[in-house]
């Protein structure tokens, strides 16, 4: 079994980077789609845009790819996922109280479900899991876990799906860094790679994953977080040069990792300094327990714009009753 790495990494933004400078439609598409963030978040009219008033409940399908039996993870290990995402997106995670009192004031309820689909592409009765036996040796940051054909599976359609791929390991290309998962950000012309993929020892939170430092299921919420449009919080540049485009996420220098204390202070931040809780920092997963009340404008202009085909409304509707019709 592939071991997990020593600090959070994701290949998210590598994989962004490499699209934006071999792929000009996915390019096009990404400025578009900022475009159209930024005139539904920041032109004042915030309340007059929102079109999904409920909650979106986002039907999932898990692809999980393996080479062994203990790879091959329950589907209690799945559910446990699943649990963990519904709780992150609607604030209600145990540990939001942990959220120092500077920065209370500003988190958010994403108001986003997730479940696991009741109904394949086909039409037809399903668990919302798909199980593939393969012999890659190892998988990369290059989507090949997302192609029958390449020793993966498969995309379902992800117009209609979040697709998540679980996978033995995965390695970053250009430096054989072990990766945690990576998402694709919104406009991705390859329908067939959109989606999420994490190492099985990281996916939920019991099983494989029950163990280690990222064993909460916060991979997932950090990636989902990429999947809806949302950015490094310190902006993927160091030195206080990066910009999440999110106004109520502080100025920070670089990534924060382990478990650090409150408050820790870069590039002039204070008096609260890092909002190292973030979910889209690079801590513990016992150290991030909060999106802002941005970040979730991000979120739902992304439901809003390119990812307006996918999930459907539940209003007033606990998580536990959430069913894919």
């Amino acid at each position: 079994m592939a071991e997990l790495p020593v600090q959070r990494t994701c290949g998210t933004y590598d994989v962004h980077m490499l699209m934006m400078q071999t792929d000009p439609e996915y390019a096009a598409a990404r400025a578009a789609i900022e475009a159209q963030t930024d005139d539904f978040v920041r032109s004042g009219r915030l309340a007059e845009r929102i079109r999904r008033v409920g909650t979106t409940v986002i039907p999932v399908v898990v692809h999980v790819i393996y080479r062994d039996a203990k790879e091959n993870i329950s589907d209690a290990q799945i559910a446990s996922q699943i649990d963990v995402l519904n709780r992150d997106f609607r604030m209600n995670n145990n540990d939001i109280d942990k959220t120092p009192d500077p920065f209370k004031p500003f988190r958010g309820d994403a108001r986003i479900a997730f479940v696991l689909t009741g109904v394949d592409p086909k039409g037809n009765p399903t668990r919302g899991i798909t199980r593939t036996q393969t012999t890659v040796p190892k998988f990369f940051s290059d989507d090949k876990m997302k192609s029958k054909a390449t020793g993966g599976a498969d995309a379902w359609d992800s117009t209609r799906y979040l697709n998540f791929w679980v996978c033995p390991e995965i390695i970053r290309k250009k430096d054989n860094l072990p990766l945690l998962g990576y998402a694709q950000f919104p406009g991705v012309p390859a329908v067939a790679t959109d989606g999420v993929a994490i190492i099985h020892n990281a996916f939920g939170t019991v099983g494989t994953a029950s163990t280690g430092r990222f064993n909460l299921g916060r991979t997932a919420t950090h990636e989902v977080g990429h999947w809806l449009n949302l950015i490094h919080i310190w902006g993927d540049k160091n030195g206080c040069t990066g910009d999440d485009q999110v106004a109520d996420t502080p100025s920070q220098e670089e990534a924060n990792y382990n478990t650090p204390i409150f408050p820790h202070f870069t590039c002039n931040n204070g008096p609260n300094g890092d909002m190292f809780m973030n979910y889209m920092d690079y801590v513990d997963d016992a150290a991030m327990f909060m999106f802002t009340a941005g970040q979730v404008a991000r979120m739902q202009a992304t439901l809003d714009g390119p990812r307006s085909t996918i999930g459907s409304l539940a209003v007033a509707r606990a998580d536990s009753d959430l069913t894919d019709a």
